[in-house]
C-alpha cells in the first residue's frame, strides 16, 4: 500500500531516545492504523551517533526512512522532508512522544478527506490533558496569548510538535516561511490563516519531556523577534500602506472641494469620503475580514473614529486661523496632513483592538450573528532506506 500519511521525525542528538520512539510509533501504526504510511527520521546535523542509530532502524523497520542534512535547525529538517513527501498529507511530531499517539487518527483524517488544510495537535483547547510543571505551563499560554494579540491568530496553540498538512497546501506557504528553527511552526500557521486555509484542531494528552533538548531562553527571544517580524510584514505594513493612499487621497479632495466651500465643510466632507473607504480597505486587506457578516457595524465603528480623526484635524484647523489671518489651500493641507499623521497611531489602536477585533459569545448573541468556528478558520539533503 502506498504511504498517504508521511511521518516526520526531526531529531537533533537523540541517539538514546531515538530507537525506542520510532519502535513505540512503528508498533502504533502497524497496529491498524488506516491509511498507508512512511516514517522519515529527520536528522539535522546531529554531532553524535543519531545518524547511525537512524540507518539501523531504517534497516530492521519496514517504512522507515532516513533523511539527513548537514545543517541545524528543525525548521530545515521539515521543509526538506515536507517539500521532497510523495504522500498526499505529511505530519510530524516530536522524537519524545510527548503526545498521546492515539490522537494521530484524528489529526490526518481531516485532511485526507480534504475538510481541512492543516491539522495542530493542541494542549490548550477544551478536552486536551496536559502534565507539565508551572513554568511551562505559563510559558505556554503567555506565548499563544501573545500571538492572538499581536498576530490575531485564532489557533489555540502554536507550539505543540504534533501537527500535519496537506502536502498540496504547505508546499504553497514553505517558499513564504522565513524561519529554519522552532519558530518555524508558529510562521507556517501565521501564513496559513492569512491565506485563509483551514487550520483543524485536536486536543492532546500531552506530558512534558524532562529531557528536553529546547534551550528556553534563546528559542523563546528568538520566537520573539520573530512575532516581531510578521507583525511588521503583516498588518502594520498593510495599514500603513493604506493609510498613505488615504492621506493623498483626502489632500485632493480637501483642495478640490476647497474652492467652493469652507475649511471646516472641506475637511469635514473629505475626511468622512476617505474614512469610508479607509475602514473598508482596512476590513478587507489589513485585518482580512471578507463577506458582508458585521460591515455596517464596522462602519459604523468606524464612524466613532473618523470623530476622533476630526475633532483633531478641525483643532488644527482651528489653530491655524487663530495664528494666520488668510492661510493659503496649500498651508491648509500641510497643516491638516500632519493633524491626520498624528491621528495614525490611534486610529490603528482602535481598529485593531475595537472595530475589528473578535467579538466575544456575548457580543456575537447580542448583535444577532454567529460566531466564526475556531476551527475553520544549505546542504542537499540524502534519504535512505
Amino acid at each position: 500500500m502506498s504511504a498517504m500519511v508521511d511521518i516526520v521525525v526531526p531529531v537533533y542528538n537523540e541517539e538514546a531516545a531515538l530507537p525506542g520512539s520510532i519502535r513505540r510509533l512503528h508498533d502504533h501504526l502497524t497496529d491498524g492504523f488506516p491509511f498507508g504510511w512512511r516514517i522519515v527520521i529527520a536528522d539535522n546535523a546531529s554531532c553524535d551517533g543519531t545518524l547511525d542509530a537512524a540507518h539501523t532502524l531504517a534497516g530492521e523497520l519496514d517504512g522507515v526512512e532516513v533523511l539527513h542534512l548537514d545543517e541545524k535547525g528543525r525548521g530545515r529538517a521539515l521543509r526538506a522532508a515536507w517539500a521532497s513527501s510523495r504522500a498526499p498529507v505529511v505530519c510530524y511530531m516530536d522524537v519524545d512522544l510527548s503526545t498521546d499517539l492515539r490522537a494521530l487518527l484524528p489529526l490526518v483524517a481531516p485532511l485526507v478527506s480534504g475538510h481541512s488544510d492543516l491539522a495542530i495537535g493542541s494542549r490548550l483547547a477544551g478536552g486536551a490533558r496536559t502534565t507539565r510543571s508551572p513554568k511551562r505551563e505559563l510559558i505556554s499560554r503567555g506565548y499563544n496569548r501573545l500571538l492572538h494579540t499581536v498576530l490575531r491568530t485564532r489557533f489555540s496553540d502554536a507550539q505543540c510538535g504534533f501537527k500535519a498538512a496537506r502536502s498540496d497546501a504547505v508546499r504553497d506557504l514553505l517558499p513564504a516561511v522565513q524561519d529554519q528553527g522552532w519558530f518555524f511552526d508558529t510562521e507556517l500557521l501565521v501564513l496559513a490563516q492569512r491565506a485563509g486555509l483551514r487550520i483543524h484542531e485536536v486536543p492532546v494528552d500531552w506530558v512534558e519531556d524532562l529531557d528536553s533538548r529546547v534551550q528556553i531562553v534563546p528559542t523563546a527571544w528568538d520566537d520573539l523577534l520573530g512575532v516581531v517580524r510578521l507583525a511588521l510584514t503583516g498588518q502594520l505594513i498593510r495599514f500603513l500602506a493604506i493609510g498613505v493612499f488615504s492621506t493623498i487621497a483626502y489632500a485632493l479632495l480637501f483642495l478640490a472641494l476647497r474652492t467652493g466651500l469652507s475649511p471646516g465643510a472641506s475637511n469635514a466632507l473629505a475626511l468622512a469620503l476617505t474614512a469610508i473607504g479607509n475602514t473598508a480597505a482596512n476590513r478587507r486587506i489589513t485585518f482580512g475580514v471578507r463577506g458582508r457578516r458585521d460591515a455596517l457595524r464596522h462602519q459604523l465603528l468606524g464612524g466613532l473614529v473618523f470623530l476622533l480623526a476630526l475633532g483633531l484635524t478641525s483643532g488644527a484647523l482651528a489653530v491655524l486661523h487663530a495664528l494666520v489671518a488668510q492661510p493659503a489651500p496649500m498651508l491648509e493641507v500641510i497643516v491638516l496632513v500632519m493633524a491626520s499623521i498624528g491621528a495614525t497611531l490611534s486610529r490603528y489602536v482602535c481598529l485593531r483592538w475595537w472595530v475589528f477585533a473578535e467579538p466575544s459569545p456575548r457580543v456575537d448573541r447580542l448583535l444577532g450573528s454567529e460566531a466564526v468556528p475556531r476551527a475553520a478558520c544549505g546542504s542537499r539533503p540524502t534519504r535512505s532506506h
